[in-house]
């Protein structure tokens, strides 16, 4: 498979927005299912089943969850790139098998052949620190890892995430030496996270991290998000904090394959974006720490696009490889 190049992938899919998905017009099919990138239980899984609960009421069929995780969303992608075009496949994934994984190994699928459909949120980092720092600050951290190269470490969920991007970018803003200790999975993360095992580490802002940190067993250094949060509203962001091009976020959307009729991706679009525009989705979607970011196909297509070429240069500069 010859190498992806994003201007081409925003080109086509942008070209295939604009044209109409396909000419054929066409009726919703009785069933439709949403393969989620993740497994069943978490803060994704249960986003993707409130989605499929009223997309199921507001175009009155069944909407069936399948949970295809694994491979940082890479498997579930490649279920929807071969699926029947017709609509009856929709899937729910963050970005990053385009962003990320797409620049450290090959994906068993052209990008051209899945398309954006809507953007649904966005998922905040935390930059926390644990009990084996004193630092009580972001500046305060960085000043002892200048100070004692290699003595600040940081849990990493990954040799290749967005968690491994932001230390690289952030070690290049500052100058400051941060050991990587990867972790396979989150759970563990947060475990040794809060046995002290390591001194920082970037981390979603589930539920249960936040009620670490009410608890005092964590503290947020700062949030990689746009402005700050509402349930952390006095931690300031990367951005404020002068590391704008560190302020990494996760975004997660909808996708359908390529060539699916027009007729159809416009009302599963229109559908959509009704459900998101109600207080209640957002509320349900906040409640798993996550963020509401709706907008146009064309605008997720863009970010996409946007999103993977700053995430190349991280990669390149840093030599980021897979395990």
């Amino acid at each position: 498979m010859k190498k992806i190049t994003w201007r081409s992938f925003v080109f086509s899919v942008l070209s295939l927005l604009a044209s109409g998905l396909a000419f054929a017009q066409a009726q919703l099919p009785p069933i439709i299912k949403i393969y989620v990138a993740y497994p069943a239980g978490g803060a994704s899984d249960s986003v993707a089943r409130l989605l499929g609960d009223r997309l199921s009421r507001s175009l009155n069929r069944p909407v069936v969850i399948e949970n295809r995780a694994g491979a940082d969303g890479v498997i579930a992608m490649d279920a929807v790139a071969k699926a029947p075009k017709d609509g009856s496949v929709i899937g729910f994934s963050a970005i990053s098998p385009f962003t990320i994984t797409a620049h450290i190994r090959k994906l068993p699928f052209e990008a051209k052949s899945v398309v954006p459909l809507v953007q649904v949120m966005y998922s905040p980092g935390l930059l926390v620190g644990t009990s084996a720092t004193t630092a009580n600050t972001l500046a305060e951290l960085l000043a002892q890892a200048k100070q004692k190269p290699g003595a600040v470490r940081w849990g990493n969920s990954g040799s290749v995430s967005l968690s491994s991007l932001l230390l690289e970018q952030l070690k290049a803003d500052s100058g400051a030496d941060i050991i990587s200790v990867p972790y396979k999975g989150g759970s563990q993360l947060l475990m040794d996270a809060l046995g002290g095992q390591f001194e920082i580490m970037a981390i979603n802002a589930a539920p249960s991290v936040l009620q670490s940190v009410k608890q005092g067993k964590l503290r947020v250094l700062a949030v990689t998000s746009p402005s700050r949060l509402d349930s952390l509203p006095n931690v300031p962001t990367l951005a404020e904090l002068g590391h704008p091009s560190a302020n990494l976020i996760s975004i997660f959307g909808l996708f359908i394959p390529a060539g699916v009729p027009e007729s159809t991706a416009k009302e599963l679009t229109s559908a959509v974006g009704k459900i998101l525009a109600d207080p209640e989705i957002k509320s349900g979607i906040a409640d798993t720490g996550n963020v509401l970011m709706a907008g146009s196909s064309a605008e997720f297509a863009s970010r996409i696009a946007s999103e993977s070429l700053v995430n190349e240069r991280i990669i390149k500069r840093g030599g980021i490889k897979a395990e």
